[in-house]
């Protein structure tokens, strides 16, 4: 990933004038993420409530969220996805608080029907997770 794809947000695989969806919102997300998304697609961020079709999704999850919450939520947002949007999982890197290890992370997404990604490191103190389906691609 170069330098300017980090800084751009382009790394999650959104263009412009998707709608992304995030999950698990609270108040230790990284803003700077979300303001890079916004600028990378020219729209505001929905949240859970929102009622169409979705381009993407990202799920802000912690440790000590509960795994089979996790599993339930991606059932969810892939429910409103659009055909192979990407869909992030991000995670506090380790040594941080809320840190989750990726295993558990990978578990609920099989539980879920998805193949986790290798984690990409897309801010100082978050690490992100891509899911697809099984059968697809990584």
């Amino acid at each position: 990933m170069n330098e300017t794809a980090s800084q751009n947000a382009e790394e999650f695989g959104f263009r412009a004038g998707d709608i992304v969806q995030e999950w698990l919102w609270d108040d230790d997300v990284n803003d700077a993420i979300r303001t890079k998304i916004e600028a990378l697609t020219g729209e505001d961020l929905v949240d859970e409530d929102y009622d169409s079709a979705v381009d993407g999704v990202i799920i802000w999850w912690r440790d000590g969220d509960d795994e089979d919450g996790l599993a339930d939520t991606i059932v969810d947002a892939y429910g409103v996805l659009g055909e192979d949007g990407p869909l992030w999982v991000l995670t506090p890197k380790p040594g941080r608080p809320g840190a989750a290890n990726p295993n558990i992370v990978l578990s609920a997404a099989k539980t879920a029907g998805m193949n986790g990604a290798t984690p990409l490191t897309v801010a100082p103190d978050w690490n992100g997770i891509r899911l697809r389906p099984f059968g697809k691609g990584r």
